[in-house]
């Protein structure tokens, strides 16, 4: 009889609940100005999040996703690219997309139903893919990217990100077996925000972890504190420089908690527990670094102040800037055939052609 295989998956955290060091911190985290950098952004994620949502409220934008208590895995993995890596993002992905390069009110203007949302100016961005809003399916696109990139001998890599509830999807699995079968310069995060849309983990898989699922894959993989943004950053850099040096793919999961609706289409009150989501307020990314940024005496309530009031002003000026664009340099109505396809198809011509009439009318 042959021996059972048998494996473990590490989970990493350096800040525990109670904002104190868990473990020794790695060098990035001694540097005091990178962790208020950090810090800096996830309140301005969460500050752009809130008037997102308060647009849609108003009839100003359609559906928007936001990432309340989930900061810490878009902010801390998304600034593990370097400008020449390529971020296929997910709906959720508004940290990772403010991270490399693409603007706030690039992201107002896709979720405002506007093309021009996904055509991102800053090179840093350019080769980025748009929003995958289908589930899953961006994890495909990210293998792509990946296996361009290892035939060309580049020293580049993809990141990626899905909800838990996204891995149980078949392109999932797909993407993470040609990934490990061919060594691709891929790493996928997981969100595991403890929701997939209504449905808690325990009524979708049967796995102990969402990690584990890379195994299977041949895949390195762990688990991170999601509230712990030193944890997730660490992580997501020691894995895209494994990946950019012909080492393979990795899963990352973070583990965190969903404190929004799923969307603004979504009522969250109906199906959480509202014990666990209120402990889950006392454990939130933003709060925790607060508080291990206080103790240090880095951080007070005069300069929290001060720096919630510059990201307030400065969303606004992203949000000035979404509405001149709507307002005043409209579309016209062909603009969603020639910003899907390099060349529209024959067949397709003729709608486009539709599209103009109807428009000029």
């Amino acid at each position: 009889m042959r021996k059972s295989i048998s494996f473990e998956i590490n989970h990493l955290q350096y800040l525990d609940e109670s904002a104190k060091p868990a473990n020794d911190l790695p060098e990035f985290a001694k540097d005091t100005d990178k962790l208020v950098e950090l810090y800096d952004r996830m309140q301005f994620l969460r500050a752009m999040d809130k008037r997102a949502v308060g647009l849609q409220r108003i009839g100003k934008m359609r559906t928007y996703p936001a990432a309340l208590g989930q900061e810490a895995v878009g902010i801390g993995a998304g600034l593990a690219l370097k400008d020449t890596d390529v971020l296929v993002p997910y709906y959720r992905g508004t940290g990772m997309m403010l991270s490399h390069g693409i603007k706030p009110h690039e992201i107002l203007l896709y979720w405002g139903g506007d093309e021009r949302g996904a055509d991102y100016k800053d090179p840093i961005a350019a080769q980025d893919f748009p929003v995958a809003v289908p589930i899953a399916t961006q994890i495909l696109h990210a293998a792509g990217v990946a296996t361009a990139i290892k035939l060309r001998g580049e020293k580049r890599a993809v990141m990626t990100e899905i909800g838990e509830g996204g891995t149980s999807e078949g392109e999932f699995y797909e993407a993470l077996n040609v990934a490990g079968v061919w060594n691709l310069p891929f790493v996928c995060i997981v969100n595991n925000n403890q929701w997939a849309i209504s449905v808690p983990s325990e009524n979708q898989t049967k796995a102990e972890s969402y990690a584990q699922k890379a195994i299977a894959a041949g895949m390195d993989t762990l688990q991170v504190d999601g509230n712990d943004i030193i944890a997730v950053h660490d992580a997501s850099v020691k894995a895209m420089e494994k990946a950019r040096n012909g080492g393979g793919p990795t899963l990352i999961e973070a583990i965190c908690y969903r404190l929004c609706d799923h969307t603004t289409a979504d009522d969250a009150s109906r199906y959480h527990d509202q014990k666990v989501h209120d402990k889950a307020w006392e454990v939130e990314p933003v709060k925790r670094l607060e508080d291990y940024l206080k103790s240090l005496g880095v951080l007070d309530d005069k300069a929290i102040e001060a720096m919630a009031k510059d990201n307030k002003a400065n969303v606004e000026k992203e949000v000035e800037m979404y509405f001149d664009i709507l307002n005043n340099q409209p579309q016209p109505p062909e603009a969603m055939f020639d910003y899907l396809y390099a060349e529209v198809p024959e067949k397709t011509k003729p709608q486009r052609e539709e599209a103009i009439r109807r428009g000029a009318k």
